[in-house]
């Protein structure tokens, strides 16, 4: 096995935790209208970090850095 075929595959497990992380989170059904009138609030507030959505929210973040990341070296080492 050759690094290529392990970043492959490392991404397809990062590729199916970011599906599972963006799918288990709870939509937003304020819409741009909330997030006119006061919805900041809820960005900025103190409960935001904590709890079950606020872990599914940097396991999403990272989740998503991870894959970019991978993306852009297997195209670098692909590419030789």
């Amino acid at each position: 096995m050759n690094i290529s075929t392990v970043l492959m595959v490392i991404m397809a497990i990062v590729s199916l935790v970011l599906i599972l992380s963006v799918l288990l989170q709870e939509g937003n059904s304020d819409g741009l209208s909330g997030s006119i009138a006061g919805g900041a609030e809820q960005l900025f507030g103190e409960k935001r970090g904590r709890g079950y959505q606020g872990i599914l929210e940097k396991i999403t973040v990272v989740s998503a850095v991870l894959f970019m990341v991978l993306a852009l070296v297997i195209v670098v080492l692909t590419g030789k």
